[in-house]
C-alpha cells in the first residue's frame, strides 16, 4: 500500500514534466511560425506605407484611411506577443490531455505489480512450506496425502488471486480506454450460482435465487460473472451446514440491486465499513477465501462502474450484501 501511495506522485510529475516539455516545444516552433509571418506583414506594410501617398488626392467619391506605420507594426508586435502566449498555454493543456492516458497506464501497471507482490507473498510461502514439508515426508516414507490436498487448495488459491488481480487490472483498463460494454445479469447471476452449486451442496447448503428483472449493467461478462461468484461464495462461506444462501434481484430507480443474503453469525472481528477494504481480513476467514483482495474486488469492479457495494443489515442471523450497479440505456 505504501508502495502504490508514494508512486503517484511521482507518476504525476512525470505526467506533467512531459506535457509541459511538449508544451515548450510545440509553442517555440509555433512562435516560430507566427514571429516569422508578422516580420513579413511588417515588411509589406513597410513597403506599402510610402510618404509619397499623402501627397496624392482622393478621386471623387473616394476616400482614403492613412494609418501611422508606428501604430501598425506596435499592434503586429502586440498580436504577436498575444498569439505565441495563447499558443503556449493550448499547447500545455493538449499536451496535458494527450499524455494523462500514459499516467494512467504507468499507475496501474505499478498498482498491479505492487498488488501482486503483496498478495501473493503469503501464499507462496505457506505453498513453499507445505513443499518442504511434503518432501520429509516422502524421505521417510510418512503418510503425505493431507499435505499434498493442502498444497492443491494453495494452487487453486493462487490461481483465484492471480484472475482477481487481472480482473481489477482489466477493468481498469477497459474504463480508461473508454470501452463501452455491457452483460445481461440476469444469466449472470443464475451462471454465478450454478458455479457454486457443487461446494454449497458439498455442505448441504441450498443456494435459493429469486432474479424478478431483465437489466443490462456496463461490466464484462466476465467481471460481473466473477464480482458475484466472490459474494456468493462469501455468503456460502459463512452459512452454516444445511442452511440456505438467499440471492435475490431487482430493479429500484433505474438501478439494478442484487441482495445476497447468509444466516450465518453475522460480522464480527472487524468494522463494517472496512469490510471492502484491501487487505483487510476478519478472524474467521478462511484461507482458500483468499488473502484480503477479493471483496475489495467487488468493490473496485461496482465503483468504477458508478455502482456500489455494501453490508445492507448483519446481525446474529447473518448479513445481507447489496451490489448496486447503473442499468444502461
Amino acid at each position: 500500500m505504501t508502495a502504490q501511495r508514494s508512486s503517484r506522485p511521482s507518476d504525476l510529475a512525470q505526467v506533467g514534466a512531459a506535457a509541459l516539455r511538449t508544451a515548450w516545444q510545440v509553442a517555440a516552433v509555433s512562435a516560430a511560425v507566427m514571429i516569422g509571418t508578422l516580420g513579413l506583414a511588417a515588411l509589406f506594410v513597410l513597403d506599402q506605407s510610402r510618404p509619397t501617398e499623402l501627397l496624392e488626392r482622393p478621386a471623387p467619391g473616394e476616400t482614403k484611411i492613412y494609418i501611422g506605420v508606428d501604430e501598425v507594426l506596435l499592434a503586429l508586435v502586440v498580436l504577436g506577443l498575444l498569439s505565441v502566449v495563447i499558443i503556449g498555454v493550448a499547447s500545455w493543456a493538449i499536451s496535458r490531455r494527450a499524455v494523462a492516458p500514459l499516467g494512467t497506464a504507468l499507475r496501474m501497471q505499478r498498482d498491479f505489480v505492487a498488488n501482486a507482490s503483496h498478495e501473493l507473498r503469503t501464499p507462496l510461502t505457506v505453498l513453499d512450506t507445505r513443499l518442504q514439508l511434503l518432501d520429509r515426508r516422502l524421505q521417510r516414507d510418512e503418510p503425505y496425502a493431507d499435505v499434498l490436498a493442502a498444497a492443491h487448495r494453495d494452487t487453486r488459491v493462487m490461481t483465484e488471486l492471480v484472475t482477481d488481480l487481472l480482473l481489477v487490472a482489466e477493468a481498469a483498463a477497459s474504463q480508461a480506454a473508454g470501452v463501452d460494454v455491457g452483460t445481461d445479469l440476469r444469466p449472470t447471476v443464475l451462471a454465478s450460482v450454478q458455479d457454486l452449486q457443487l461446494p454449497a451442496a458439498e455442505r448441504s447448503l441450498r443456494i435459493a435465487v429469486s432474479i424478478d428483472m431483465e437489466a443490462r449493467v456496463g461490466l464484462t461478462e466476465m467481471s460481473l460473472r466473477r464480482a458475484l461468484v466472490v459474494l456468493i461464495d462469501n455468503a456460502v462461506a459463512h452459512s452454516p451446514d444445511g442452511g440456505v444462501v438467499e440471492v435475490t434481484g431487482g430493479v429500484e430507480h433505474g438501478r439494478a440491486i442484487v441482495r445476497v443474503v447468509d444466516h450465518g453469525p453475522g460480522i464480527r472481528g472487524i468494522a463494517v465499513d472496512r469490510v471492502f477494504d484491501r487487505f483487510s481480513r476478519g478472524p474467521t476467514t478462511v484461507q482458500r477465501r483468499g488473502f484480503g483482495i477479493r471483496l475489495s474486488l467487488v468493490r473496485d469492479l461496482a465503483t468504477r462502474h458508478g455502482g456500489r457495494v455494501s453490508i445492507e443489515a448483519t446481525s446474529d442471523a447473518g448479513t445481507t450484501m447489496r451490489l448496486e450497479l447503473p442499468v444502461l440505456r
